[in-house]
C-alpha cells in the first residue's frame, strides 16, 4: 500500500539552474550595499533575536561588503589600465600601411 502512496521517481538527472537576474527575487531585492545593510530594519518579535547582535552582525557583513567591493573596482581599474596600455603596445607593433604595400 506504502508504495501506491508514494510520488512516481523522476527517471533521469536534476540539474541544478542558479537563479538569473530576470527570477523575480532578483527584481524585488535590489543589489546589497553596505548602507543597505547597515539600515536594514527587521521586525520586532515577542521571543526575537537580540537586536544588539543582529545590528552588530549587519555592521561587520556591511564592512566586509564595502571591502570587497573597494577591491572589486580597485581590480577593474587595473584591469582597464593594462587594455588600455595593451592596446597601445599592439598599434604601436602593429605594421603600417606602406609597410604592408611593400610586401
Amino acid at each position: 500500500m506504502r508504495v501506491l502512496l508514494r510520488s512516481p521517481r523522476r527517471r533521469g538527472r536534476h540539474h541544478f539552474r542558479p537563479p538569473s537576474t530576470s527570477d523575480s527575487v532578483a527584481l524585488r531585492h535590489p543589489p546589497l550595499t553596505p548602507e543597505r545593510i547597515r539600515d536594514h530594519q527587521f521586525t520586532i518579535r515577542r521571543r526575537g533575536l537580540d537586536p544588539a547582535e543582529i545590528t552588530a552582525f549587519l555592521a561587520r557583513i556591511a564592512d566586509e561588503l564595502a571591502v570587497a567591493r573597494t577591491a572589486l573596482t580597485a581590480v577593474r581599474e587595473e584591469n582597464l589600465r593594462i587594455k588600455n596600455a595593451l592596446r597601445t603596445w599592439q598599434t604601436a607593433q602593429a605594421p603600417s600601411a606602406r609597410e604592408l604595400a611593400r610586401w
